[in-house]
């Protein structure tokens, strides 16, 4: 299976589930970048059930591609970010074996969104154990021969792919039940080494 994504921020579990699958992945970086999107934006599993993360971006006009979007750093969302990620995880079996080196990449100031969020998605890839042929966009395509594009999926409003959600054991569940497809950190922390076999 080949496939076209967006570059999104920690992506949920059904994005690293078509990433499990795709031979090939084709990211569109010049894309217009569109409001009320998962690039800059993730859904966690808190203390007080689902809570969005959003990342602030700098003004920019209508139609800017997705790779000249730059990050705004007028408030420090890094920090609130991240504190409210470990936070959330602390708890879980396997937050430390991620901490340090997820904390290292939140606390480094990257100019543009794409970098940040290719930046999580590099190591992410890594901890999964998945190497799929990447290609990044040099110009906007509509469509590529051979490639099922999913650009349009990831979004809150957008109803979710027929993609199985087995359940895994969550920090709060007692609390809100098992809340399924949030980030891809959620399956991390709860599973580990084991998250692969969920996607």
């Amino acid at each position: 299976m080949n496939v076209i994504l967006p570059v999104v921020y920690l992506g949920n579990i059904e994005y690293y589930s078509l990433l499990k699958n795709a031979e090939e992945v084709f990211f569109d970086l010049h894309g217009h970048y569109l409001k009320q999107n998962f690039r800059n934006r993730t859904e966690i599993y808190g203390a007080n059930g689902k809570l969005d993360l959003i990342i602030p971006v700098e003004k920019h006009k209508n139609h800017t591609a997705l790779g000249d979007i730059k990050i705004s750093y007028d408030h420090f969302w890094q920090k609130q970010h991240w504190k409210s990620i470990a936070s959330a995880y602390r708890s879980s079996p396997y937050f430390e074996f991620y901490e340090d080196e997820m904390e290292e990449i939140f606390m480094k100031k990257y100019t543009h969104l794409v970098e940040f969020n290719l930046a999580l998605q590099t190591k992410i890839l890594e901890y999964l154990s998945l190497s799929p042929k990447v290609t990044f966009s040099k110009e906007h395509l509509m469509t590529i021969e051979g490639f099922t594009n999913y650009r349009g999926y990831f979004t809150p409003k957008q109803k979710s792919l027929e993609v199985p959600k087995e359940p895994y054991n969550q920090v709060f569940e007692d609390k809100y039940g098992f809340i399924p497809n949030l980030f891809i950190l959620d399956l991390l922390f709860n599973e580990g080494p084991n998250s692969i076999n969920f996607l």
